[in-house]
């Protein structure tokens, strides 16, 4: 389909591309007025006992979603992240509540969508 996907994030934290193109950046700003889509994820201290990871504080920084970054992005990029957010970590509040957000939307349908995939593979259809 044409897309790309960058991953974005202390280099202890960003995968390996597993056989499919990916690139990878710890300099967020640098590419940031490229981006269509910024997928954000929760940062899960309790999975590796914070090994690698700045404080919460320097990686909101470095790395999250804040207002003024939020200015720098395309005027129709839409904004994601599937929950629960840490605010003011991977993305200010004021950013996750705003217009560009799909985040609540993204997160209410998450319930129904793992249920219809668990039905369907049930059934036999996935």
């Amino acid at each position: 389909m044409g897309g790309r996907v960058t991953a974005i994030g202390p280099s202890t934290f960003v995968p390996r591309a597993g056989g499919w193109q990916m690139s990878s950046t710890s300099d967020f700003d640098s590419i940031i007025g490229e981006l269509d889509v910024v997928y954000l994820l929760r940062v899960q201290k309790e999975r590796g006992g914070g090994l690698g990871y700045p404080s919460d504080g320097e990686f909101h920084r470095r790395f999250g979603l804040n207002q003024e970054r939020s200015h720098r992005l395309k005027p129709d990029c839409v904004i994601m992240h599937p929950g629960p957010i840490n605010r003011g970590v991977e993305v200010s509040s004021d950013v996750a509540d705003g217009p560009s957000s799909v985040i609540l939307d993204q997160v209410a349908a998450g319930v129904p969508i793992r249920m219809a995939a668990i039905a369907m593979t049930l059934d036999g259809h996935l």
